[in-house]
C-alpha cells in the first residue's frame, strides 16, 4: 500500500512539473463594448503571450466588432496612454505571437452576415473546440 501511495504521489508531482514547464495557455474572452476594457484585455493577453503563454482570443457580442474589416471607431480609435486601439493591438498580438482570434459562433448569424466581413486571419469559433480550450487543465481564462 505504501508503494502504491508513493507511486501516486510521484506521478502527480511529475504531472504538475510537466504543466509548469510547458507554455501555459490563455483564453481571453471579450464581450465588453467599452473600448478601454477591450484594450486592457488585449494588453494583458499580449503580456501573457510575451511571457510564454499560447494565446487564444474569443470575441463575442459587441466585442465581436473588433474583428470587422469595417469596424466602428470605438474599435479603431487610439486610447491613452500609447494611442493604441483595441483592434490594432489585437492584430499585433495575432501577428507577433501567433495567437488565434475568433468570433463567437452566433456573432455573424446574429448580424445576418458571413465571414467575409471579418479581418483576414480571424475565424469563427467552433463551440466544441472552444469548450475544450476553456476546460484544458493548463488554460487560464480571462474574461472581460
Amino acid at each position: 500500500m505504501k508503494r502504491l501511495l508513493i507511486s501516486a504521489v510521484l506521478v502527480a508531482a511529475s504531472t504538475v512539473a510537466a504543466f509548469a514547464e510547458g507554455p501555459a495557455k490563455v483564453v481571453t474572452v471579450v464581450t465588453s463594448p467599452d473600448p478601454q476594457t477591450q484594450l486592457m484585455s488585449m494588453v494583458l493577453t499580449m503580456q501573457a503571450a510575451q511571457q510564454g503563454a499560447q494565446a487564444h482570443i474569443l470575441l463575442c457580442g459587441p466585442a465581436g466588432d473588433l474583428a470587422l474589416r469595417d469596424a466602428p471607431e470605438s474599435a479603431t480609435a487610439g486610447q491613452p496612454p500609447r494611442d493604441m486601439s483595441p483592434q490594432g493591438l489585437m492584430q499585433m498580438i495575432r501577428e507577433k505571437t501567433g495567437a488565434s482570434v475568433e468570433v463567437c459562433a452566433i456573432y455573424l448569424p446574429g448580424r445576418g452576415e458571413d465571414a467575409s466581413i471579418l479581418l483576414d486571419g480571424i475565424g469563427v469559433a467552433n463551440p466544441s473546440e472552444m469548450a475544450a480550450r476553456l476546460m484544458a487543465p493548463d488554460a487560464r481564462v480571462l474574461s472581460f
